[in-house]
């Protein structure tokens, strides 16, 4: 789009910003919204992939390995694992949400692969597991 000098107007971009991890305590209540009505291990994993599943903007790339992939959807195995379901062109391979490598900026939502991420390693606040 020329501006009045003759010149094209040229759009610039910030420098990127680092990704900043949510807090413990938001992390927390993310936990404790997610199990609210969850009773035992394997429900509260099934919550946590619900929450996922609705949060999480998908389909979003990232890098697997130095190899770019896109992230389709969560799934849960027959061995209550969460796995992201990723492609690149016709191969598909589910990797463990916990070993996923985010992208920079990450997806909406991908506050609660960390909230999933900090249940598992069991350091949410006393009570919340």
């Amino acid at each position: 789009m020329p501006i009045a000098s003759g010149r094209k107007k040229v759009r610039t971009t910030s420098p990127k910003k680092k990704r900043r991890s949510p807090s413990a305590a938001s992390l927390d209540r993310l936990i404790a919204e997610a199990l609210v009505d969850a009773y035992g291990e394997a429900e509260q994993r099934i919550a946590f992939y619900t929450m996922l599943k609705d949060h999480l903007a998908m389909p979003f790339t990232t890098e697997v390995l130095g190899i770019e992939v896109t992230v389709r959807r969560v799934d849960l195995t027959d061995d209550e694992q969460i796995v992201a379901v990723c492609t690149r062109g016709r191969l598909r391979r589910a990797i463990p949400i916990l070993a996923l490598p985010l992208p920079d900026p990450p997806p909406a939502g991908a506050e609660w692969i960390d909230a999933y991420r900090r249940w598992v390693r069991g350091a949410v606040g006393e009570g919340a597991r």
